[in-house]
């Protein structure tokens, strides 16, 4: 399943800390409850299934140590399919289909700024 994304990056040692895990569990919720569909391989999934399957390529490409931070897990989990490299989509309502990787980076930013204004 995600073969090229193991052969297109080098193996890393470093594990994520906990506020890139937070980061990558908030996308993942966030995508699951949102209500949006998810393109994937030219078919439309429900935002729940989606997240599960970018949730086992995170699995995935943690225990290989190629995740580093959010933005890794966006390019190399949420951009595209591993298998076709065909783009992955998100589409929200009746508004345009957008890249999932523009998508999730909006919210990812969204988050970071929440949070900080948090602390």
């Amino acid at each position: 399943m995600v073969v090229r994304a193991a052969a297109r990056y080098p193996a890393g040692s470093a594990e994520p800390d906990a506020g890139t895990r937070a980061e990558i569990a908030h996308l993942l919720q966030y995508l699951a409850t949102s209500g949006c569909q998810f393109q994937r391989n030219g078919s439309w999934y429900a935002s729940a299934r989606a997240a599960s399957h970018l949730n086992q390529k995170y699995e995935y490409l943690l225990k290989k140590g190629l995740i580093a931070n959010a933005e890794t897990f966006i390019e190399r989990a949420a951009t595209e399919s591993s298998a076709s490299g065909k783009p992955y989509s998100v589409k929200c309502g009746n508004a345009a289909a957008v890249p999932s990787a523009a998508w999730l980076q909006d919210e990812l930013r969204r988050f970071r700024t929440k949070t900080k204004e948090g602390d």
